[in-house]
């Protein structure tokens, strides 16, 4: 009889697929504030200052949460507690598992920038984003000019990343602020909306760029503060907030005036999206 040929099965190619999460060790908890907390996972990747991750919990959901850290060792999240997610995340703690995927979406374009004086503003939640481009101007300490930071909190107790603010004040110029000091208690920073420190700044326009995260209304004031100052559209990157879903530009949920928050933001730079957004 012939001798037949023996066919080797076929090696299986799996397919990268990138809806699927991977769980992530939890290294770090620390409570910043009653509704705000900042975990740290052992995520060895790259990924850049405000880009974010999806984070999901089996059986609870998913949500997206910016980057809050420039690491090559570590990823840091400061998750707000709103949603079902957040808020069942916020009960985990040290040596628990989280799964993410990620990182999506373009940041603040960093490298395109340097040599320019930068101007960072935030408020509230949104100071998370502009932690990790303080981070990332640390570990590019001579690419920048001056950098001066604007940062305002609702109250003394809901200040963010505390022993990060005291070196920043030492690294940088900051002006910090809080909205009201029920308390009364002496603190180190003004009693007023941080727009209200920003409109009394004297602000040179030239070879600078402006970083923005943080509420909607915040910022347009911002915008309007800025104009008046000889500030360009064209000079000014802001974080937007939209209800992100898919990540990958498929669902539609994130459009933003023919651009989608998840593949052409959240950072965008104002002239791109001024029509739609603040005006």
């Amino acid at each position: 009889m012939p001798r037949t040929k023996r066919v080797e099965p076929e090696k299986e190619i799996k397919p990268c697929n990138p809806y699927l999460p991977k769980l992530y060790k939890i290294l770090k908890y620390n409570k910043e504030s009653s509704d705000c907390f900042l975990i740290r996972l052992d995520y060895k990747g790259s990924y850049e200052p405000g880009q974010f991750f999806q984070v999901s919990l089996p059986g609870i959901g998913e949500a997206p949460i910016s980057v809050a850290s420039y690491s090559s060792t570590h990823l840091d999240l400061n998750i707000r507690e709103v949603g079902n997610v957040t808020k069942a995340a916020a009960k985990l703690k040290k040596g628990d598992t989280l799964y993410l995927r990620g990182p999506y979406g373009k940041g603040y374009p960093m490298e395109k920038l340097f040599g320019k004086n930068l101007l960072i503003i935030g408020g509230g939640s949104g100071v998370a984003p502009l932690k990790g481009v303080l981070s990332y101007i640390d570990k590019h300490k001579d690419a920048y000019g001056n950098v001066e930071m604007f940062f305002g909190f609702r109250a003394p107790e809901d200040i963010l990343f505390k022993e990060d603010v005291k070196q920043w004040k030492s690294k940088h110029n900051l002006h910090l602020s809080v909205d009201k000091n029920p308390s009364k208690k002496k603190i180190s920073c003004d009693v007023c909306f941080v727009t209200n420190i920003v409109e009394k700044a004297k602000l040179n326009p030239e070879n600078q760029a402006v970083f923005m995260c943080g509420p909607p209304v915040m910022m347009k004031i911002l915008l309007g503060i800025l104009k008046n100052k000889g500030f360009q559209d064209n000079q000014i990157y802001l974080s937007t907030e939209r209800m992100m879903q898919c990540a990958m530009g498929v669902c539609g949920h994130c459009m933003i005036h023919g651009k989608y928050t998840c593949l052409d933001g959240p950072v965008f730079r104002y002239d791109e999206i001024k029509d739609y957004t603040y005006d």
